[in-house]
């Protein structure tokens, strides 16, 4: 659709292996919010005593914060995800895609570990939404 630029059409799924081996698509995200995400450095610089400016790359990570209705049947995909590192005592990594129609576009998420974990929602005159922030190795963005 021309001119549209509703994420209401997102496709996100979530692999884990040893736990979800078949993508899990989330579903039922907050009333104004998906996921978010910070813009990311593409480099470092450091300006010599002489004014001279020199620059080099860094690998950096992504963190990226999911929100869902309190409701979501996704929210169960998390507390699974916390329950098993809990019961291993280690850290399980998921791999993820988000594709959004009305941009076309795609991305391949690699190499994700559950670094926030929201166990109860904020309970006010509704319950609020849950967020839950994974950190990403690496996003790739492709036509799709």
């Amino acid at each position: 659709m021309a001119g549209s630029l509703t994420a209401a059409n997102a496709v996100i799924t979530l692999t884990i292996p040893g736990l979800y081996p078949v993508p899990q698509t989330l579903v039922q995200f907050a009333v104004d919010e998906v996921f978010d995400g910070p813009s990311l450095a593409s480099a470092e610089t450091e300006m010599g005593v002489d004014g001279v400016q020199s620059g080099g790359f860094v690998y950096v990570k992504y963190p990226q914060k999911y929100t869902f209705q309190p409701n979501s049947p996704s929210i169960v995909v998390f507390d699974n995800w916390w329950q098993a590192q809990q019961a291993l005592t280690a850290v399980l990594a998921a791999n993820g895609s988000i594709r959004l129609p009305a941009l076309f576009k795609k991305w391949t998420l690699f190499n994700g570990f559950l670094t926030s974990y929201m166990p109860i929602p904020h309970a006010k005159k509704l319950i609020q939404p849950q967020t839950f922030e994974i950190t990403w190795q690496l996003p790739i963005a492709a036509p799709g």
